[in-house]
């Protein structure tokens, strides 16, 4: 390592001594000036703070008690890590979103190995979907649990990518209505129906059960249509519950996108998933157990340790130094914040993650009321 320059006139240094901490001491002999050289340790401290995050690791393990950990990695909870652009087409995409408050959900894409873009949200949306999805190269095949507003996302940012609804969640959406024992002879029957959807591995067998579940909705509609008259006279439907489960498996057939992963036109792709497993066990189960391994987190650090997990398991995240250099933080959003006039504050166009929670709502200017008895 040579010697630096001056920061006052950019001339070569000598050294000259050592201060009163031990640390060495240059003289520029043009001008005089004697600062201590200062070496940036904030990237060392980042990768420490990703590998205590990232981990099982407790801070009270640490010496001290964690007490110097925390010092040190203060400032990287300011960071919001940001998703990549994902130029390449992958072949299938996952996507899910994450729960971490009454008005918080992070959506999250996924391939087979790598996390390819997140996006916070108050709800699941289709501004927030369209949000996530333009950012990575449309998929050959994408699959859901079938999130609010996803559908309309899709027609938008990916309209030729075949939808493939995952028949797990199909599945346990008609056992939510039925339950696992049903009480009635029809719903005994869709039960088996809906569950036969999780061992169907060829297009005979899809048609069959289409076919199958068409069979059914006739042979019971007489009494799925039974009425019953409650005590303030008003008539409801008896077997309400069975209703609506067999309207969530005939929205899905009238779709065609529950045997998406059968279609031939993919058979290039084959084999194809029928379920959201990937990103059900590959990357939330991930999320909520590094969230477990370091509760009592407020809100907003758990979206940030979200991001931050997204972030590290991206196909290329950048060096330490360079995510400091790059990444936006709570100063730099929040002078963005500042400079906006009162109209766009009002509208609650830019102060916003997408579509997504207010910066105003993570963060207050005026400490809160402490004057009541």
């Amino acid at each position: 390592m040579g010697n630096p320059r001056c920061p006052a006139c950019g001339s070569n240094m000598v050294k000259n001594g050592r201060a009163k901490a031990g640390r060495t001491r240059f003289r520029c002999m043009r001008c005089g000036s004697s600062p201590v050289r200062k070496i940036d340790t904030s990237a060392k401290a980042l990768k420490a703070f990703l590998g205590w995050l990232l981990s099982r690791k407790r801070q009270s393990d640490m010496p001290g008690g964690g007490r110097t950990f925390r010092r040190k990695c203060a400032p990287f909870w300011n960071i919001w890590p940001m998703p990549p652009r994902i130029e390449e087409p992958r072949s299938v995409v996952h996507v899910d979103g994450i729960h971490l408050g009454r008005k918080a959900v992070v959506l999250v894409a996924s391939d087979e190995r790598h996390a390819l873009g997140w996006h916070l949200c108050r709800t699941e949306n289709s501004r927030g979907w369209a949000a996530l999805m333009q950012r990575i190269a449309a998929p050959e095949m994408v699959v859901s649990d079938g999130g609010d507003g996803f559908q309309k996302a899709l027609g938008k940012t990916w309209p030729r990518t075949p939808h493939q609804r995952c028949v797990f969640h199909a599945f346990s959406q008609v056992k939510c209505y039925t339950t696992s024992r049903p009480r009635t002879r029809a719903g005994v029957e869709l039960y088996g129906l809906a569950k036969a959807l999780l061992a169907i591995t060829t297009l005979g067998e899809a048609q069959e059960c289409v076919e199958a579940f068409l069979a059914w909705s006739e042979r019971w509609d007489d009494f799925l249509s039974e009425r019953t008259r409650t005590e303030d006279g008003r008539f409801v439907l008896t077997h309400e519950r069975l209703v609506k489960a067999r309207r969530s498996l005939a929205r899905l057939v009238n779709a065609g996108t529950l045997f998406t992963y059968l279609d031939p036109r993919l058979e290039h792709l084959a084999p194809l998933p029928s379920t959201n497993n990937r990103i059900e066990g590959g990357v939330n189960s991930q999320l909520r157990a590094m969230l477990r391994d370091h509760r009592g987190l407020s809100v907003e650090r758990r979206l940030k340790a979200v991001f931050w997990w997204c972030y590290m398991h991206s196909p290329s995240p950048l060096p330490a130094a360079e995510i400091l250099r790059v990444m936006p933080t709570d100063g730099s959003i929040r002078a963005i914040y500042e400079r906006l006039n009162q109209q766009d504050k009002l509208q609650g166009t830019i102060p916003q993650w997408g579509d997504a929670i207010a910066w105003s709502e993570l963060h207050h200017s005026q400490p809160l009321r402490m004057d009541w008895d």
